[in-house]
């Protein structure tokens, strides 16, 4: 009987040691497996972040890429603009000198021009009096544009050279217009006939007297009937009512000119 109880216990403590062992080995397996899932889990998530990383990595490269060539493109437009910048200052220094080299011209040339305005003046009155408040107003405009100070000098230079063209035109072209003038010291209106600064004539509207300025005298004279048809002829051609033609004008202290 005892042989058999102690039998049985054998098999007992060997049935609970083996049941242990079980139990150990199933929580271990168990650890085993949670630690695997754990590491899976983490690997994924270093795996993801890894990613990430690369992807932002190549995000970077190319940003950085992109900068660079931003960089160098601006480097190239620097360099264009140094090159600018010292062209400009080159170009700033010599409008400095011409600046300097105008105001010093700007101060010879203002008295020249008044000087050319009383010539001008001075000849208007002494030469025959053809369009003379025409002539006059001009030169009185050219004396209010001088004490303008909205007005550069190179305009008011300008005006006046344009003035003196005006009067030198004048020797070269035929004009007709009427006028007012004093004849034995009656004003009378008659028709002024000028032809270049050769003949300054005049006729009354009807045809029938005719007269030349007599620059000597400074006063118009009566001159032949003679002269009649051909000054009234002139006129007609100065208004473009007839074809230009040899005419016989009288000219004072000169006799006759064809």
């Amino acid at each position: 009987m005892k042989k058999y109880t102690h039998r049985l216990t054998q098999v007992l403590l060997s049935s609970a040691l083996m049941f242990s062992v079980s139990q150990v080995q199933a929580t271990t397996l168990n650890d085993i497996f949670q630690v695997a899932e754990q590491m899976n889990s983490s690997a994924k998530r270093s795996q993801a972040k890894i990613d990430n990383l690369t992807e932002e990595t190549r995000q970077l490269l190319s940003e950085y890429k992109t900068v660079l060539k931003e960089v160098e493109g601006l480097r190239v437009y620097n360099r264009q603009l140094e090159k600018q910048i010292g062209n400009q200052e080159t170009e700033m220094a010599q409008l400095t000198v011409s600046i300097d080299e105008v105001t010093v011209i700007e101060r010879q040339i203002t008295p020249l021009m008044l000087r050319m305005i009383d010539g001008l003046e001075q000849f208007v009155e002494l030469d025959a009096p053809f369009l003379i408040e025409e002539r006059r107003k001009r030169i009185e405009l050219l004396r209010e544009t001088m004490d303008r100070a909205d007005v550069l000098v190179s305009e008011k230079f300008s005006q006046v050279f344009r003035a003196f063209q005006i009067e030198n035109d004048y020797g070269r072209t035929m004009e007709t217009y009427s006028s007012s003038i004093e004849l034995g010291g009656v004003e009378r209106n008659v028709d002024i006939l000028k032809v270049g600064r050769i003949a300054l004539v005049y006729q009354t509207p009807d045809g029938e007297e005719t007269g030349v300025y007599n620059v000597d005298k400074r006063a118009f004279e009566a001159v032949d009937s003679s002269f009649n048809s051909s000054v009234r002829q002139g006129i007609r051609m100065a208004r473009q009512q007839a074809s230009i033609e040899m005419l016989s004008l009288p000219i004072a202290g000169a006799g006759v000119v064809q």
